[in-house]
């Protein structure tokens, strides 16, 4: 028993290796990109608030609220409100760092004051994706265990069981590609944030020379963190999904 456990938990490190080093990758790029950045000064003495705003400027935009908020990288759009929340060492700091992430927020802001396609079907998807990738899996597990059922069974009753298990099946899958299709909309919406913010700064010289690669490199490195979910999302998909035809074979 023990044995063919660790045999699955292994195929699955295995299985997933290529997710688990890109995301590995990611978030080591995302914390030195940060580390490095967020201790230079910005030749202007922009604050990330100032920069959030410059950005709003530059598209017509003036109903939306800049606010401080508690912890480190929580920095968020709410739409709800029509607020970009920045924290504690974005707000009100100088750095390279503060001024990138803050302009990416703010484009953010643009994407919704402007009805960005990509943005708005994110926004449709959350409460969809909550719910799929929750009940999917139960669905799966049921399936899996009625198709254990059938595959264990000779009542006259199984034929029926297996047609059932298989509606099970190909329902929670589809529930739980939800969460594939989510990530893989986030990634427009992401980048064309930090393709916003890096035009403005760049045009009113809110950041110059080796201040704009750094802010680059920052936005950068953040990105890759989503990539890194899509791929991690797609890898579990699959992985589900052959699991389920060699239980159904």
């Amino acid at each position: 028993m023990f044995y063919y456990s660790y045999l699955g938990y292994f195929n699955y490190l295995l299985w997933m290796l290529p997710a688990i080093i890109l995301s590995a990758v990611a978030q080591f790029m995302v914390k030195s990109a940060y580390s490095k950045n967020s201790k230079i000064i910005n030749s202007r003495g922009l604050t990330g608030a100032e920069a959030a705003r410059q950005v709003l400027l530059r598209h017509n935009i003036t109903n939306v609220s800049i606010v401080p908020v508690a912890g480190k990288l929580t920095d968020h759009f709410d739409p709800r409100t029509n607020t970009i929340r920045l924290s504690e060492g974005v707000y009100n700091a100088t750095t390279i760092a503060a001024v990138g992430i803050a302009a990416h927020e703010a484009g953010h802001a643009v994407q919704h004051a402007e009805g960005y396609a990509p943005n708005k079907l994110r926004s449709v998807l959350v409460p969809i994706t909550n719910f799929g990738s929750r009940i999917g899996w139960i669905l799966i597990i049921i399936g899996l265990i009625m198709s254990g059922y059938y595959s264990y069974s000779d009542s006259s009753g199984s034929a029926l069981t297996n047609d059932i298990s298989g509606m099970f099946l190909l329902l929670g899958v589809i529930l739980y590609s939800t969460s594939l299709i989510f990530t893989l909309v986030t990634l427009p919406v992401e980048f064309n944030a930090s393709k916003r913010a890096l035009a403005t700064i760049k045009s009113n010289n809110l950041l110059v020379g080796e201040e704009f690669k750094g802010a680059k490199q920052t936005l950068t490195a953040a990105a890759l963190t989503y990539v890194a979910a899509a791929v991690t999302a797609l890898l579990q998909l699959l992985r589900v999904i052959i699991m389920i035809s060699r239980r159904r074979d």
